[in-house]
């Protein structure tokens, strides 16, 4: 069939054709919305789950949904930056945010205090102490200039709040691959929007992230779990996994017989970012609009190594030789999580020596621990990836440190 014509969509991010079984998510966003529209309080929410479930396809929809209902969006996609490059980062956000609440000609006097508590939020000093701003606003004096980022950034969203309550509008953050964000500005946002609820202004943050997070938001501020949902989203079930397949095919025309499906559901289990790449491949070998069991075993060999090249490979190739035999004893194990000291045992290593290289891997994102103790990984069957690209075990030998001469 004609490539131009093919509905599926195996990219990072981007949106199916349909969006499947993720309808429960899309009401309680809409609820949330709602709620902190009628001055109601309401819980924010923090998505959790693994790589290539469609944490940012959800995201992007609450954009929409969050558009529509005439509310103000901020997206961002915490990196591993500083705090002075996370607070530079929502400063240009704020201010866009404020300026489509209201044009500066417009503003009111909470329109104009909002600009000003953000300035102060703003003022930085460089490497010779100079004091600079990024826009020509003066900086309110006793707010948001306590050198304390959480303290600052409750008294910029309580600002713009109010600012968007008078122009009976919203303000709705949201912040992909949370997990990436330091412990201060988790701990920031999450204190400024604690702030927000109390004082029932329309103002919510909504996150997603890999499953740990929900364990750092609590450590972060201890009634993080009671501002917070934290739904978690999988794989996908039953009928939704086999319509998440076949409809984005029907709509141009394609029907798949009930074998095909019943392979493609055997192959991906449900998998959303799977099923996108399954039947991009499926629908390059199909000959007719009729697509059988023998189209889908044919496209097998493509679809695993498409996802051996990319989706598994550029996993492997971030890590260092020691991380690489870290994850290759984890898949040694099994799909499941790991306990440390059992992967510890199979590099033939004490777990003090290897707990640094599980760490590592978990501030990369390729693994996350369910448990305490355990680590699994963030992505489904690269276990059996790391079988087919690493043979054969090799553990490095340990580096000893070098001895130093004390200086006389």
């Amino acid at each position: 069939m004609e490539n131009i014509d093919n509905p599926y969509t195996p990219n990072a991010g981007a949106a199916p054709e349909i969006l499947i079984g993720r309808d429960a998510q899309t009401e309680a966003f809409e609820t949330l919305l709602k709620r902190l529209s009628r001055g109601r309080s309401e819980q924010s929410m923090i998505i959790t789950g693994l790589r290539g479930v469609g944490k940012t396809v959800l995201l992007n929809r609450f954009v929409e949904i969050a558009i529509a209902s005439k509310w103000e969006v901020i997206e961002l996609e915490a990196s591993k930056h500083n705090n002075t490059h996370f607070r530079q980062a929502m400063f240009s956000q704020l201010k866009s945010a404020l300026l489509r609440l209201a044009p500066r000609a417009r503003w009111t006097a909470r329109g104009k205090r909002a600009a000003e508590v953000l300035s102060a939020f703003a003022v930085s000093v460089d490497g010779q102490g100079a004091w600079s701003l990024s826009w020509d606003v003066p900086p309110a004096e006793g707010f948001a200039d306590h050198g304390d980022l959480g303290m600052d950034l409750t008294d910029v969203l309580v600002a713009i709040g109010e600012a968007a309550k008078e122009q009976e509008k919203g303000l709705v953050i949201l912040i992909d691959e949370v997990q990436f964000l330091g412990s201060p500005q988790l701990e920031a946002l999450i204190q400024a929007v604690h702030k927000t609820v109390q004082k029932k202004l329309p103002v919510t943050f909504v996150g997603a992230g890999l499953p740990q997070i929900t364990e750092l938001a609590g450590d972060a501020k201890s009634y993080a779990e009671r501002l917070f949902k934290f739904p978690k989203i999988g794989s996908l079930e039953g009928d939704d996994a086999r319509k998440a397949l076949t409809e984005p095919a029907a709509n141009e025309g394609a029907i798949f017989n009930e074998d095909a499906v019943d392979l493609a559901m055997e192959m991906t289990r449900g998998y959303p970012y799977f099923i996108q790449e399954l039947g991009y491949q499926v629908w390059t070998v199909a000959n007719a609009h009729r697509i059988t069991r023998d189209d889908v075993a044919i496209a097998k060999e493509a679809y695993d190594s498409k996802l051996d090249g990319s989706f598994f490979r550029v996993r492997l190739d971030r890590s260092t030789p020691l991380q690489a035999a870290y994850m290759r004893a984890m898949a040694e194990l099994g799909p499941g999580a790991q306990k440390a000291s059992d992967v510890a045992r199979i590099m033939g290593r004490e777990s003090t020596q290897v707990g640094p290289t599980r760490a590592e891997l978990i501030e990369m994102g390729l693994l996350y621990t369910p448990e305490h103790g355990y680590a699994a990984f963030t992505v489904p069957d690269f276990d059996q990836f790391m079988l087919r690209a690493v043979p054969t075990l090799d553990v490095p030998a340990p580096q000893r440190r070098k001895k130093t001469t004390p200086t006389p």
